[in-house]
């Protein structure tokens, strides 16, 4: 006898190890947290390979799509030539290695002229910081003169911390500006594990953007396989907006602090900052980070030129504000537009929540991936307003007072005021009849 296969006693087998696995997974939440977190760092430490591989390739792969789209197929369709499978499979890999070696450039450059200038320039902020306090001492004197009670205060707190300021300085900092000047000089990267991680992910990286389309359309059959055909529509559909969320929003933020970086660096020099180099490095790096990224970068630059000349720290400030709104207000629209669709509060709680979770790491990602998340939310809020034949449109719930449950249209508080009035006039109108 012919055995038939039923897909109900399927779908039942899966709910139910569903069932199972999220039980399990609620009681280690509950009671063994730290295991599940352990288990959670030890997965990411071994496959921590293919994290770096997947964040380079993922990094590179515009820069391999630019080289294919733009310049190969400009010289092929100039010289009319159509080029063999294995020849494409040689461009490619010409390609690859092209994207390799520019961003391998970039990051030897960048350490190369900047880290030495930027460890000298902490040398020499630990080792003049004496002189320093001296200078912030005589500009107080100065300014407080017609003031001797605020004097007293002042100066009684600066001769309290300010030998407090001197010891961590060259007792804590210093050193370790020093350990991170010699092994920049005897190797780039820190650690024997970083280093096998980085070349175990250039590997993967070579393999994962030499077999990108291979791997999205594996990938698409595969979700085609396991759902039915509107799901698995609406999961490509999910993927591709993640993909142009955070493609666009990282790539943007980049380029958008790495303009900010050179334009700090060249307004900080018109007005002779000290320091000018570390500033504006400080005030690149942190402009990463959303929304808190200029402050972030901005308090410790200015302590920095607030040791040396607290005159050149107000110009600085002065100068900061206005180049964080002109980044604000019109570079970082420019550049990034609306690519995540979050509002300013929805950016700050993606900020707090990732980055106590992640730190600085989840500070950058966090606005991106709340961005989907909350996507996936109104998706779902959207999917099921349409099977209820409730509208979709946000401006119909603005004054919205309840939803007629014989139309399943909102109803708002004007259309009730002028129902009433309506009714009222009615019964007016049969009273004076009668």
């Amino acid at each position: 006898m012919k055995f038939r296969w039923n897909k109900k006693y399927l779908y039942w087998g899966m709910t139910a190890f569903a069932v199972i696995c999220a039980s399990l997974l609620f009681y280690f939440v509950i009671f063994r947290m730290h295991v599940l977190f352990n288990g959670i760092r030890r997965f990411i430490s071994i496959m921590m390979p293919v994290i770096c591989g997947a964040v380079i390739a993922y990094l590179l792969i515009p820069v391999l799509n630019f080289q294919e789209r733009k310049i190969f197929r400009y010289f092929t369709e100039k010289k009319k030539m159509t080029l063999e499978p294995g020849h494409k499979k040689m461009v490619r890999y010409l390609c690859i290695s092209t994207s390799l070696l520019f961003a391998l450039l970039i990051i030897y450059s960048l350490l190369s002229m900047i880290v030495p200038s930027i460890l000298d320039s902490i040398i020499s902020i630990i080792n003049d910081s004496p002189r320093y306090v001296q200078n912030i001492r005589h500009w107080l004197e100065a300014l407080l003169k017609d003031n001797p009670e605020w004097k007293t205060i002042v100066f009684d707190y600066l001769n309290r911390y300010s030998p407090k300021v001197e010891a961590f300085l060259n007792v804590e900092v210093l050193p370790q500006a020093k350990a991170v000047l010699q092994s920049l000089t005897t190797g780039v990267f820190g650690t024997l594990v970083f280093i096998k991680n980085l070349l175990i992910g250039l590997i993967i990286s070579v393999y994962l953007m030499a077999g990108k389309e291979a791997f999205v359309t594996q990938s698409k059959m595969l979700v085609y396989a396991w759902f039915d055909t509107e799901r698995a529509n609406s999961i490509i559909r999910a993927f591709r907006f993640t993909h142009k969320t955070f493609g666009g929003f990282i790539s943007g933020k980049i380029v958008d602090s790495l303009i900010i970086g050179i334009l700090c660096y060249i307004g900080t020099s018109m007005i002779g900052t000290p320091y000018k180099l570390l500033v504006s490095v400080i005030v690149g790096v942190t402009n990463v980070i959303p929304f808190f990224g200029p402050y972030l970068g901005a308090i410790p630059s200015a302590f920095i030129i607030l040791m040396v000349n607290p005159v050149q720290c107000l110009y600085f400030l002065i100068f900061i504000l206005v180049l964080q709104q002109f980044d604000g207000n019109i570079l970082g629209p420019k550049i990034l537009g609306n690519s995540t669709g979050l509002s300013s509060f929805m950016v700050i709680v993606a900020i707090l929540l990732f980055g106590g979770l992640m730190g600085i790491p989840g500070m950058i990602i966090g606005v991106p991936l709340w961005a989907v998340m909350v996507a996936g939310v109104r998706h779902f809020r959207d999917h099921e307003l349409r099977k209820k034949s409730m509208p979709t449109d946000e401006k119909m719930y603005e004054n919205l007072q309840y939803i007629d449950p014989k139309t399943l249209q909102p109803v708002e508080f004007s259309q009730n005021k002028n129902s009433e009035q309506n009714s009222s006039k009615e019964n007016e109108s049969e009273d004076t009849h009668l």
